[in-house]
């Protein structure tokens, strides 16, 4: 008997930064309705069943199966979807360019740094059929990840970022990260990648210290913070810090006012395997009060806070006890009197591909950060490429709906296509400041950066193997 296809809307792939759990009944669910009509759909279109899976029609098959499994009413696609190429191409379109604001990769040779340790437990534990007994880390470097965001996808910016850790210990430093924009733009690619410098002000004064020096030589279109990493501090007994506290949080957000750029993006929410594991750090409490105390800086808040509960699933805003997941961030920003025209945004990396296997979590969840930061303060991300291809991830955001009856219910407000398009490409472009210049080449079809990615990932895998890259 052969393996059956599964869809990688469906596949269960995991990062070092949460455990999924089992697949629910709806999924397994889905899951056999998908391979059902793959083998029936893909010999009729002269396609492998993995042929099928992974085109368009492949995630229209697996969103259709999905919505089925869940009752309907959560993504809007009819039948012909899943046949005809041109009417998934019409289900899936889109007018403005996406940013994604969270991508990966990793340098091969750092494959053994503690950093790694992780993401490899994860990738071969979590995903066998993606990886079977080991990570060949060439399949997540430089090359693959010029390939799967911009040859195989509509991205038209990405944003490159990096895992926590000392440079010593990561599986990518910051100047790799330059680096790697520095090679693109070599390629007429200019402003197509932007980029995070990691900081970790829980090192010591000498890491902020230090920052000045990146802002000179690096060029960060912002600086990543991951306040749940690191030892026990006095503002955070359990490990890592927090943005407000007096002695690390409040002396690195002087400096980012000092140096620029003014935006920090701070990792808040999956905070470890399970929630009940999760460090305190990584809950957005002080994003509110540390937003309130620096109103020139730009707060991104990675995931939104988003834990997820293998027993559970987020429900709508309660104000009476505001402790898991999300209601975090709604909680601090609303009491700190931060609203849709602040300078807090939610990020959907990771968030996303998690949620949207839980359509009504889904709904609760972009409902929630609609109510509370408003359709401008909600920016795209995608993990990639953890993931492969952030394309289905796109198509399968394109194509979510937050039902009437949640509307009703719930006072949220309906997920736009106009919505959509501030979420995928606005919002990100005015708080990351990309350039009309970045965009004029990528009118947002499918691979439209082909010309350029090729000659790219061969200097990008290149530059690796040389050690031009290293720090």
């Amino acid at each position: 008997m052969s393996t059956p296809v599964i869809s990688p809307l469906l596949a269960p792939k995991s990062t070092d930064e949460y455990a999924p759990p089992p697949p629910s009944a709806a999924v397994q669910e889905a899951a056999a309705r998908f391979d059902e009509r793959v083998a029936t759909i893909a010999p009729k279109l002269g396609l492998s069943a993995g042929d099928h899976a992974f085109d368009r029609r492949g995630t229209a098959t697996a969103l259709r199966a999905l919505d089925a499994a869940h009752g309907g009413g959560y993504f809007s696609l009819d039948e012909a979807t899943e046949t005809d190429e041109a009417a998934a191409a019409a289900a899936f379109s889109g007018t403005a360019p996406v940013i994604d604001v969270q991508t990966h990769f990793i340098d091969p040779a750092r494959w053994d740094r503690p950093s790694a340790e992780g993401l490899a437990w994860f990738l071969t534990t979590v995903d066998q059929r993606r990886w079977g007994g080991g990570v060949d880390p060439h399949l997540i470097d430089a090359a693959e990840w010029a390939t799967l965001v911009f040859g195989t996808s509509e991205t038209a910016v990405a944003l490159l970022t990096s895992t926590p850790g000392p440079a010593e210990d990561n599986v990518l430093t910051n100047p790799q990260i330059a680096a790697a924009r520095d090679i693109v733009e070599k390629y007429g690619a200019s402003g197509r990648v932007l980029t995070h410098t990691i900081v970790h002000p829980n090192l010591g004064r000498a890491e902020v210290e230090q920052m000045a020096d990146w802002q000179a030589q690096l060029s960060p279109s912002g600086w990543k913070v991951y306040t749940l990493y690191g030892p026990p501090t006095a503002a955070s007994p359990t490990g890592g810090w927090f943005l407000d506290d007096e002695e690390i949080g409040m002396p690195f957000l002087e400096q980012v006012r000092a140096l620029g750029p003014r935006v920090v993006a701070c990792h808040k929410g999956l905070g470890g395997p399970i929630p009940s594991a999760s460090v305190a750090a990584a809950s957005p409490r002080d994003i509110g009060p540390a937003a309130a105390a620096f109103p020139d800086i730009d707060f991104v808040v990675y995931h939104s806070g988003y834990e997820q509960n293998p027993e559970g699933e987020e429900g709508p805003y309660d104000p009476a006890a505001p402790n898991d997941g999300v209601d975090r961030l709604v909680a601090t920003v609303e009491a700190a009197g931060i609203g849709p025209s602040g300078n807090v945004y939610a990020e959907l990396g990771s968030t996303w591909y998690l949620i949207l296997r839980r359509p009504a979590e889904a709904a609760h969840v972009l409902g929630k950060l609609l109510l509370a930061l408003g359709p401008d303060r909600i920016v795209w991300g995608t993990d990639s490429i953890w993931y492969g291809s952030p394309q289905p991830l796109i198509d399968a955001f394109r194509a979510f709906q937050i039902p009437e009856s949640f509307q009703e219910q719930f006072g949220y407000p309906a997920l736009t296509m106009e919505t959509k398009e501030k979420i995928l490409s606005h919002n990100a472009r005015r708080v990351y400041r990309v350039s009309d210049a970045a965009l004029a080449d990528a009118a947002g079809s499918l691979g439209a950066s082909a010309s350029w990615v090729g000659g790219a990932s061969v200097e990008l895998r290149r530059a690796m193997s040389d050690r031009d890259m290293s720090s």
